[in-house]
């Protein structure tokens, strides 16, 4: 079929159309190695948006060996030349995107990916990387100077990894500004439970393994997501409220252990849902693991893990982190008041609805415990600085400075307040900045000079 002269002229217009809006782009360049978080400048990854994880993990406690399998779908947010994922030790065997094999780098815990073809902005893309070894769980002075991340029990392993340890199962870009969701598949030798985050899909037994698929639907931070795997007894149900509730507990603790987790992280599940809006997630739960090496516990999305349960009122913080930290995640690092200043100041807060002591008695007990000398006051809150992340000022003087934001504005605005900053970044991140606008908005005063002593200066402050 000839075409018309106009027709060709129409034809070669368009086609110069496309060349000059293809040469108007942006050239493709690397995505950024990290988000650029002063605490930890290599974790996350720029030039895309993480979208969903999907993870197989198949763990042999015998040798510690673990092997999987991690396809990533996000979204290009630039031309993409290449771009990073974060993996620490493990050994990559092969990389694919979008089904094809694609070249990789390594440069300490930077995985560079080179895919065949440029990735277009706003283009969705699939990365799978196929893994194993022994993982290391990391250590030094950030968490308590305990070792943290993926931690061999006598009959598993317990996965706890705030704050930068995920990239020790599983490539990712390992940071809570890059949330997703995940379906999360685990292996284990017949007779153990592989325990993860939100709902469970399924579970079978073949051959010598059981197999457990576990989904959450939630935007979820890396450091969250767990795949803990042990001999548990398992309880499931609802709370008074309604939300559906799985607890799994070792059951070497059973009989030393003096809390009703169950009970508890029913009862303080639903309060919170009438204190700090909403539960945000489809299931609440506990993993309860002998772990006496670790000493701590984390806020694990939907289903926080203990190395053993010490006390309710442990329960009930990591179970305020569920809105706090969790759903409501911090932009940077810096930020981490916001998750353990309130979480903290849940503690009072139960205390109070308990009937025990009232948050301001526990406000005073913290504030006179410690004299103005002390080095507790040294600690600037909203920027404590990567290895004091987690100092007692961070946990304590936050939830000071909660309390001291309850009484100057009252309860009214107070309780308002909780609720409406959970709804306004529900899924979200935030900062301090964002908080504090919040606060005065809702308040309707201004507030520099009840925030500028409390988190953003050293010395303790006049009350």
């Amino acid at each position: 079929m000839a075409l018309s002269r106009s027709a060709r002229l129409g034809t070669l217009a368009t086609a110069a159309a496309s060349f000059l809006l293809i040469a108007a782009s942006p050239a493709p360049t690397a995505g950024a190695p990290g988000i650029g978080d002063a605490y930890f400048p290599g974790l996350g990854n720029g030039g895309y948006d993480a979208r969903h994880y999907d993870l197989d993990v198949a763990y042999a406690p015998g040798t510690g060996r673990l092997d999987g399998r991690t396809t990533l779908t996000a979204r290009a947010t630039q031309n993409l030349a290449s771009f990073d994922l974060d993996l620490q030790r493990l050994e990559i065997t092969r990389v694919e995107v979008d089904g094809r094999r694609a070249r990789f780098t390594r440069d300490g815990d930077e995985v560079t990916v080179t895919p065949r073809h440029t990735l277009r902005k706003g283009r969705r893309f699939t990365v799978s990387v196929t893994y194993g070894g022994i993982p290391e769980p990391l250590g030094g002075p950030i968490v308590f100077g305990s070792g943290y991340g993926w931690m061999k029990t006598p009959d598993g392993v317990f996965v706890a990894c705030e704050p930068n340890a995920a990239s020790t199962w599983f490539p990712s870009s390992d940071h809570p500004s890059d949330k997703a969701t995940y379906d999360i598949r685990i292996k284990a030798p017949k007779g153990l439970t592989g325990v993860s985050n939100g709902r469970l899909v399924s579970t079978r037994d073949r051959g010598g393994s059981t197999y457990t698929h576990w989904r959450e639907s939630r935007p979820m931070a890396t450091y969250l997501a767990t795949a803990t795997i042990g001999r548990f007894d398992v309880r499931t149900g609802r709370t008074p409220g309604g939300i559906p509730i799985y607890v799994a507990v070792d059951p070497a603790l059973k009989n030393g252990n003096n809390v009703d987790v169950y009970a508890v992280t029913a009862a303080a599940t639903d309060y919170w849902s009438e204190v700090f809006g909403p539960y945000p997630f489809e299931e609440t739960g506990a993993i309860v693991d002998d772990m006496p090496e670790a000493g701590f516990s984390l806020e694990v999305q939907s289903k926080p893990a203990y190395s053993a349960v010490r006390s309710e009122s442990t329960i009930v913080h990591e179970l305020a982190h569920q809105w706090f930290g969790d759903s409501v995640s911090v932009a940077r690092w810096k930020d981490i008041w916001l998750n353990e200043g309130f979480a903290t100041y849940a503690q009072w807060l139960w205390a109070e609805h308990q009937g025990t002591r009232s948050a301001h008695d526990s406000f005073r007990a913290a504030y006179d415990a410690r004299p103005a000398d002390s080095a507790f006051w040294q600690i600037k809150v909203a920027d404590p600085q990567r290895d004091t992340m987690f100092a007692s000022a961070v946990y304590q003087r936050g939830a000071m400075t909660l309390q001291m934001l309850r009484e100057r504005i009252g309860d009214r605005a107070f309780f308002a307040l909780l609720p409406t900053w959970t709804r306004l970044h529900r899924y979200g991140n935030a900062e301090t900045a964002d908080f504090v606008r919040l606060a005065e908005r809702i308040s309707g005063q201004e507030l520099d000079d009840l925030f500028g002593p409390w988190l953003y200066t050293t010395g303790r402050p006049i009350i």
